[in-house]
């Protein structure tokens, strides 16, 4: 059994989907069905059910991917420690970030780390808040960097920047009260959004609860909420990195909603190795 083996089976298990894992990878889908296969048939188990065109994770599989996850997790400790080693002139920095970091206030910090460090490859996965925590947590990301303040024991926590939130949408009052809030139609994000979260506790504020809502959509990315939004589909609750384009555009407008400045913050688990390229990134932010 092989590192390369594992990460293709962890690919098809978090996503559990072999195309999607496979587009993941660059590998083509069927090197990606190959290696799952042969990963069963020597084993003589079943790692995944399947269930038409979809594949589900069996009982062992879940019991594996944990395994895999902390092989792979080691594995990358053991990297980053030979990757210091020979300083910075080389090196692998793992990150993961919730989809607001990872598009638009992450993008120039890794422009301006790259510019230092040349040698020192990159790899960023997106995730909601929740589940890029989860990735600190087993090792398959070092750094972290989410939009809401999730606690873990097993997690250091620190505030790294800030973001602004508008109410948005093509037709809506410019300041609008508890009982307009629940009439119109929202579209939101999916649970464990760090966005979801901050329009959960405006809204709580003004005494409106989610369960009053009238939501029309649920939407797992904030490009997919901003266009809705912007075709008249619903208002919304958006990162005016995000929505900043169209505002100023007058394709969509803001109202008058008052929303406390979101921190961002990173993550990074307290007992695992510390390298110095994510020290390096660090610095650079800050």
């Amino acid at each position: 059994m092989t590192l390369d083996q594992l990460r293709i089976f962890v690919a098809v298990a978090e996503r559990e989907h072999v195309t999607r894992a496979a587009k993941a990878l660059n590998l083509t889908q069927s090197a990606v069905s190959a290696t799952v296969s042969t990963l069963e048939e020597r084993h003589g188990v079943r790692l995944f059910h399947r269930v038409g065109r979809g594949i589900e994770l069996t009982e062992t599989g879940h019991a594996f991917l944990a395994e895999a996850r902390g092989v792979l997790a080691r594995a990358d400790e053991a990297r980053r420690m030979l990757d210091d080693a020979a300083g910075l002139k080389r090196g692998h920095l793992s990150l993961v970030a919730s989809q607001t970091i990872a598009g638009y206030w992450l993008p120039p910090i890794l422009e301006r780390f790259k510019a230092c460090y040349p040698g020192v490859t990159i790899e960023l996965a997106i995730s909601n808040s929740v589940q890029a925590a989860d990735r600190v947590k087993d090792g398959s990301a070092e750094l972290g960097f989410i939009e809401r303040p999730l606690d873990d024991p097993a997690l250091a926590r620190w505030r790294v920047g800030e973001d602004r939130l508008a109410l948005i949408g093509t037709d809506l009052p410019d300041d609008p009260d508890a009982d307009t809030l629940r009439a119109l139609p929202w579209l939101m994000r999916e649970k464990g959004s760090g966005t979801r979260a901050a329009l959960v506790s405006a809204l709580q504020d003004r005494g409106v609860t989610l369960d009053k809502l009238n939501v029309v959509l649920t939407l797992p990315s904030n490009e997919a909420l901003l266009s809705a939004a912007a075709s008249g589909a619903g208002v919304t609750v958006l990162s005016t990195l995000v929505a900043g384009p169209l505002l100023a555009a007058g394709t969509i407008r803001a109202a008058a909603f008052a929303i406390a400045p979101r921190p961002f913050f990173g993550l990074r688990h307290k007992e695992r190795y510390r390298s110095k390229a994510a020290d390096a990134l660090l610095e650079v932010i800050g």
